[in-house]
């Protein structure tokens, strides 16, 4: 039986704990691009180092639990190297456009039941969608 559904599980339920204790523990939503954004434009800098020690849990987490990884996670990712640099930067850029990102208006919007959120949660995954289905089956890039 396939076991790779447990992970996305575990992983949604870390990132929904995750913004609940962010929310409880200051009442502000955690949103990834709004925390990097207020560093980025300077708006965040009176909570500068809350801000920073979020980025760094985001970043050292990940490492301190490497080693209880038991199996190699295949993620299907492109081996070009642009095409990831590309599309990092076009998911900042469409953050900033839609004034939030998955963990604001997908995590925490939708759990708040915030019509903002829900619709835009439904709006990039539709053009997640068409993007995958233009880059990999029209394109052939990943």
């Amino acid at each position: 039986m396939e076991t790779d559904w447990i992970w996305g599980l575990v992983g949604g339920l870390l990132i929904g704990t995750g913004g609940a204790v962010y929310l409880l523990g200051n009442g502000r939503i955690m949103g990834a691009s709004g925390i990097v954004g207020g560093l980025v434009d300077g708006s965040g800098w009176s909570t500068l180092w809350e801000r920073v020690a979020f980025l760094a849990g985001v970043v050292i987490m990940p490492l301190i639990l490497w080693p209880l990884y038991s199996v190699k996670i295949d993620t299907h990712l492109t081996d070009k190297m642009w095409v990831i640099i590309v599309a990092g930067l076009l998911v900042g850029v469409g953050t900033r456009i839609a004034n939030g990102c998955t963990s604001g208006h997908g995590v925490c919007g939708i759990s708040r039941l915030s019509m903002r959120g829900i619709i835009a949660t439904v709006f990039y995954i539709l053009a997640g969608g068409l993007m995958l289905a233009l880059f990999r089956h029209v394109l052939g890039l990943i």
